[in-house]
């Protein structure tokens, strides 16, 4: 405002004069609005001082210099050097646009620049609302270029970090978290404390351990609306880490985690993690392989928040078609939505048909993005995940398991629950699920209830087996009917009463136990089924503690993968029939 009244000032004695050139000159030098000096895209080679020499002389003669713009030129250390000279008297700079200005240089030079510009905006005062070192391939060594930059009063008031394409590598993200952390510190101990709003810094190479670094300066931050992280070789421990870590963020409105490695456990944590984010507007996991089970847990957190969601991106995910209809209907009711993306998963011809019918008939198809690279529906090989997929997995515990274990002649399926992995339950009922009986079972008598409650329900498999187990016994016989729908009944009734995150995990056993879909989980294997595994299902189904959003998921596998339950396809319908009242009462 300032520069703005000084040049109508000067303007008015020139036209008193009549002096054209002063009236030009003063014209020139008054702003309304932001001041900016703008060579974006000039394709300049700066290598030293005179090649920059009118640049210099702009900066210098621009009054109130608040954005400048650097973005594609190639600067060297001395012109960067002379720059930074004429920046040290910019004290109202708020934005650097300074991405792709190093195109061709060693990369030896790149820090030296970096400091000589961060020192001049430290010398000058200025306080930063944005900074933009986007496809710098500056690498770790760049981001030790403006490290002082960031710690100091020059960027206790930032909004936008863009560091796109920058090549970091994990050591660069250690630095970085550990810079924005310090200056939180400091600019709180200031008594203004850091508000960064949008942090971008895709395809950088930050992996797991670069990751859980930034996560952790994320959660001291609190104050993020949008992250975009996306080709950063994250896998679960990196997405677990940032899950915990947007909890913290109430205000996030977009993430942006595109072509990363989730797989059940990173899908399992995020949709812990967005689940209440009401914001959250924009969600970005495509090509990040969720999997069937990580979809089905991230509707979940659809179902329960994000009230205000516009766009979701499951694509090329691994995803099968049962799955992608719990995700549809998860949609259903969210006003705002504007795209559901869902294309190169794994649902075939008619999946993809059944999709855009149930889109169809919540009147939101127009919603639902091209399937045009669906993959098709899976081979009967397919869906089991590769060995690199998940590194970080506890091989010698899946080794263990493996190898661990006999066979039980009730259901087919090898008995887990041995004397080192009991279910915490006492040893009459440990008995009776290495060897189940219905007579065992109507021994215990009412005690059978007690002896269910004691099993931990906190191991979503192991209470799968447990209820595998006791339903192989059923009989169509009163007693032992009675017998096992009153244990299940029990040992359910304890599970869901845990936490969503269990309840679904439980379900995920469950679908998988029964050969409806495939899992990454090396843990859960595939169980001969009986029809006393159906029909306890269909009498739990049907009481009040069995969760109705948890009913859905059921049916939607039970209806569209009902074919591997055949052999008992009497049970099976009676199942789907109770199912559907649930979830349509």
């Amino acid at each position: 405002m300032t520069v703005f009244i000084v040049g109508i000032l000067i303007i008015w004695n020139a036209m008193a004069s009549g002096d054209i050139a002063q009236i030009t000159e003063a014209l020139a030098k008054t702003h309304v609005g932001e001041v900016e000096l703008s060579y974006k895209g000039r394709g300049l080679k700066l290598d030293n001082a005179e090649s920059v020499k009118e640049m210099v002389k702009e900066i210098e003669q621009c009054q109130g210099l608040q954005s400048l713009r650097l973005e594609g030129n190639t600067l060297g250390v001395e012109a960067a050097q002379a720059i930074s000279k004429a920046l040290e008297a910019k004290s109202e700079l708020e934005q650097c646009h300074w991405s792709d200005m190093f195109t061709g240089r060693l990369r030896s030079e790149i820090p030296p620049a970096l400091k000589s510009l961060g020192n001049a905006l430290m010398t000058s005062g200025a306080r930063l609302i944005q900074l933009d070192l986007s496809d710098n391939a500056f690498g770790p060594d760049g981001v030790k270029g403006i490290e002082s930059l960031l710690k100091s009063p020059v960027c206790y008031t930032l909004r936008e970090l863009r560091l796109n394409n920058c090549g970091m590598g994990i050591g660069g993200g250690m630095v970085l978290a550990s810079a924005l952390t310090e200056c939180y510190k400091q600019s709180s101990a200031a008594g203004s404390p850091l508000k960064l709003k949008v942090f971008i810094a895709g395809r950088n190479r930050l992996e797991n351990n670069g990751t859980t670094a930034l996560a952790k300066a994320f959660k001291v931050l609190g104050s993020l609306e949008e992250v975009h992280m996306p080709q950063n070789g994250i896998n679960h421990p990196g997405i677990t880490a940032l899950a915990a870590a947007m909890k913290h963020n109430p205000n996030l409105q977009v993430l942006n985690l595109n072509d990363n490695t989730f797989t059940k456990r990173g899908s399992i944590a995020m949709a812990e993690g967005i689940r209440f984010l009401r914001c959250l507007k924009v969600i970005n996991f495509g090509d990040c392989l969720v999997r069937s089970e990580g979809a089905i847990a991230i509707a979940g957190a659809l179902r329960e928040g994000l009230p205000f969601l516009r766009e979701l991106n499951l694509s090329f995910g691994e995803i099968c078609e049962a799955a992608a209809l719990v995700v549809a209907k998860a949609v259903q009711g969210k006003a705002d939505l504007e795209k559901l993306d869902l294309n190169g998963n794994c649902f075939g011809e008619d999946g993809c048909e059944a999709l855009r019918e149930a889109m169809e008939s919540m009147n939101m198809e127009e919603l639902l993005g091209s399937l045009s690279d669906d993959e098709g529906e899976p081979d009967e090989d397919d869906g089991e995940p590769d060995e690199d997929d998940d590194d970080e997995e506890d091989d010698d515990e899946d080794e263990e398991e493996e190898e661990g274990g006999k066979e039980n002649g009730v259901n087919g399926t090898k008995d887990i629950i041995e004397e080192k992995e009991e279910p915490h339950c006492s040893s009459e009922f440990t008995s009776f699920l290495i060897s189940p009986s219905a007579e065992k079972l109507i021994s215990f008598g009412a005690k059978r209830i007690q002896l269910i409650e004691q099993v931990d329900v906190s191991d979503a498999s192991k209470v799968s087996e447990v209820f595998l187990k006791t339903s192989s016994v059923y009989e169509d016989e009163p007693e032992v009917k009675q017998a096992v729908f009153e244990t299940t009944d029990a040992l359910l009734r304890k599970a869901f009463s845990n936490s969503h995150s269990q309840s679904s995990s439980l379900i995920f056993s469950l679908i998988v136990n029964l050969g409806l879909l495939k899992s990454e989980d090396k843990k859960i294997k595939k169980v001969s089924v009986l029809p006393g595994h159906l029909l306890a299902l269909e009498h739990a189904a049907a009481q009040e503690f069995f969760p109705v959003d948890q009913a859905g998921i059921l049916e939607a596998f039970v209806s569209r993968n009902g074919k591997v339950l055949e052999s008992c396809s009497s049970a099976r319908d009676a199942l789907k029939t109770t199912l559907v009242k649930r979830t349509t009462a």
